[in-house]
This record gives C-alpha cells, sequence and structure tokens, in this order.
C-alpha cells in the first residue's frame, strides 16, 4: 500500500499492512497519526497526515525491516 502526500509517501508491504499487531504497533509510535487501523485490524493510511511526517524513523523501528519505506518527493 502507498499514501502519497504532496512533499512525503509512505510504502508499507502487503503482509504488513495486514497484520493487527504491527498495524497497531505503527499507529501508537506514530508522532502526526499517519497511521491507524481499520474495523478489521488492518492499516490505514492517513492521506492527510502524511505530509506533516517529520522523518523520525519511529515506524522503521516498529516494522520488520523493509516493511516500511518513508519516500521524500521532492529535492533535498
Amino acid at each position: 500500500m502507498r499514501g502519497d502526500g504532496l512533499f512525503i509517501a509512505v510504502e508499507v508491504d502487503h503482509a504488513a499492512a495486514h497484520d493487527p499487531a504491527i498495524a497497531a504497533k505503527l499507529a501508537e509510535v506514530c508522532p502526526v497519526d499517519i497511521y491507524a487501523q481499520d474495523a478489521g485490524g488492518a492499516l490505514e493510511l492517513v492521506e492527510r497526515n502524511i505530509d506533516e511526517c517529520v522523518l523520525c524513523d519511529l515506524c522503521l523501528a516498529a516494522a520488520p525491516a523493509g516493511a516500511v519505506r518513508v519516500l521524500r518527493l521532492y529535492d533535498t
């Protein structure tokens, strides 16, 4: 799954997005509420919050290696 903001994109692999434990952890650690869970426990990306990402890497630490990618959509 992928969500695009104007400046930031977030990609989460299919297996992690459908694992309720990983989804809950991502929702818990994100300081700007990019991640939420649907009624079945799967991950949802809160599109309106994606550009609020502060690049803290807490989601990267909370998920299995390579399961989450935070992409800058702008030149550094």
